[in-house]
């Protein structure tokens, strides 16, 4: 049955393009489901390539005007758009928990966390500053400053279908930029619903973009980013694999990337931490949106004199989740997105236990709640040797591990091509420190487990990607700095 909500305008079913509903003239549909129940929600127009072409043009053509709009102008539309999120609150979240099937609980945190980027760029904005410098030529004065980079385009992700997008548009709406979004064709709802807002808060035509393809046709539209010239930039979020193609396809078009893409988490706890709250936070990180986050926890290495303790306290907490529909009263965790999530996790959790790991918690598949659903597993006595160590689950597979020093705990943490996110809890300032420092993460979050917020520089290092989103570097990698020589001014 559809959830009610309070404002049905925020329930669209066209892509949005030059600040109207778009007809699409394609003959092909795609359709999304509620994940938790299988129900149908709606059927969406699956884009052309030419009508992917058409509102590339018309975010390329919004651009020349919109890069000219006062500061202050983007900054008062970027405020109301978070007003106009704060206000609607409710029901974007339901809009997550429909089409995601995360809890309501956590969908509503979501929104929260979404808006705030718009929030922090509506002031960021105004501080886009650049510097006067002075060159060898005495007789010469050099001025910096930052210019909207161009149109760009903006590849979201499932698993946070309206933080994603939040997170990517805010800045490039700072800085002066125009948007063109395509949302993951499992999740499009709340894309949409973010285009509806920004339609009311006052931004001009053709600023904000949402085209809809399937996810077989999510390819196609990809390529079309890449390969226009009218798109200066690409943000991406998603697998290493695709981010990795995406700049091959970019290559011919010499485009500003920024790119968040997988994550192998470890979350390192000391004998001399806070035990409760190392595991209250561990499984924060580990089980938020069922483990489908990039920067959940994939690996907790516990030092020996706490291990045992550590572990019997998870397990006593994860044995107290309630799997359910999201829109239960009382769900902790609701289902993951599709059945090749679950089939991935049961890969982890048999390669394991084969090759000698200790099943303690011992999740599964919840058929009596629908295909989606599982129950979530956990495993200790780990080993470097496991695919839950060397690959990123993205689902609800906690792999806990021993070990004995620092020194090898750190070799083992870097043991990755992935350097997103890390974890540390530890009372020593000094292990704190030294750990933090030569982490190769690009994030690292000390004594929480939920260390995400619009005023930190969220990104990653090695093939976990590049560029940083939100805090005062946000607009940075949408942007573009242009030097002006002042020549013979004290002639």
């Amino acid at each position: 049955m559809a959830p009610k909500l309070n404002n049905p305008n925020l329930f669209q079913n066209k892509p949005f393009i030059n600040g109207q509903w778009y007809d699409s003239k394609s003959t092909s549909t795609f359709k999304v489901y509620d994940p938790a129940t299988q129900e149908l929600i709606i059927e969406l127009p699956d884009q052309t390539p030419e009508e992917i072409d058409e509102a590339i043009a018309i975010t390329h053509k919004a651009f020349q005007t919109y890069q000219r709009t006062p500061v202050y102008e983007r900054a008062k539309w970027l405020r109301r758009m978070y007003e106009l999120m704060t206000e609607n609150l409710q029901d974007l979240a339901t809009l997550i928990t429909w089409e995601n099937g995360k809890c309501l609980a956590d969908a509503l945190g979501e929104i929260k966390y979404a808006a705030s980027y718009f929030e922090w760029f509506s002031e960021e904005c105004k501080r886009n500053y650049g510097h006067t410098i002075q060159p060898l030529n005495q007789n010469n004065k050099v001025i910096t400053y930052k210019q909207p980079v161009g149109p760009v385009g903006l590849l979201c992700p499932f698993n946070f279908p309206s933080a994603m997008g939040a997170r990517k548009a805010a800045p490039a709406l700072a800085a002066g930029c125009t948007c063109i979004l395509k949302p993951d064709g499992q999740t499009p709802l709340s894309s949409l619903a973010l285009a509806y807002l920004a339609q009311q808060a006052g931004f001009p035509d053709g600023c904000f973009n949402v085209v809809l393809t399937s996810v077989t046709n999510t390819p196609m539209c990809g390529l079309k980013f890449c390969q226009s010239p009218k798109l200066k930039k690409i943000s991406f979020t998603g697998s290493t694999n695709v981010g990795k193609l995406l700049m091959q396809q970019s290559s011919s078009t010499l485009k500003k990337l920024s790119m968040e893409l997988g994550g192998n988490a470890p979350i390192i706890v000391f004998n001399d931490c806070n035990l409760d709250l190392a595991v209250d936070q561990s499984i924060t990180s580990k089980f938020r949106s069922l483990g489908q986050t990039c920067v959940c926890a994939n690996r907790i290495y516990v030092e020996k004199g706490v291990y045992d303790e550590f572990c019997n306290k998870f397990v006593e907490k994860v044995n107290q989740f309630k799997i359910g529909n999201g829109f239960e009263p009382g769900v902790t965790h609701g289902c993951l997105i599709n059945t090749k999530a679950i089939e991935k996790v049961e890969d982890h959790v048999q390669d394991a236990v084969e090759k000698g790991a200790k099943l303690i918690v011992e999740g599964g598949r919840l058929p009596q709640l629908g295909e989606n659903f599982y129950s979530p597993s956990v495993v200790k006595d780990v080993t470097q040797d496991m695919k839950v160590v060397k690959e990123e689950t993205f689902g609800p597979l906690a792999a806990i591990i021993p070990f004995d020093s620092k020194e090898q705990v750190l070799q083992w943490c870097n043991d990755t091509p992935y350097g997103l996110a890390s974890y540390i809890f530890s009372e020593n300032l000094n292990t704190v420190w030294y750990m933090s420092e030569f982490l190769e993460n690009g994030m690292v979050s000390v004594n929480t487990g939920l260390f995400t917020d619009a005023a930190l520089p969220f990104g990653g290092v090695k093939e976990s990607g590049f560029g940083r989103e939100g805090s005062l570097y946000g607009m940075d990698d949408y942007t573009v700095i242009k030097s002006i020589t002042l020549g013979n001014v004290y002639n």
